[in-house]
């Protein structure tokens, strides 16, 4: 594995909004409130965008702004 932090932190990143994306489907489902966790997934996301891109740049790479569905 890549030793390198960004890489580490785009990992817990990505496993942290699956896991918030889980939760959220389970407050959901139970019918509860999931305002607190939308937005901490949301917080989350912005996190990754900014450490993706500020990785890439950091390597040179290219990323354009193409944005996964």
């Amino acid at each position: 594995m890549d030793e390198d932090p960004d890489t580490y932190r785009i990992l817990r990143l990505r496993a942290e909004i699956l896991e918030l994306g889980s939760a959220i489907r389970q407050l959901q489902r139970a019918g509860l409130d999931d305002a607190a966790a939308q937005l901490l997934i949301g917080r989350k996301r912005a996190q990754l965008d900014h450490l993706v891109k500020t990785s890439a740049e950091g390597r040179g790479l290219n990323l354009g702004t193409r944005r996964p569905p």
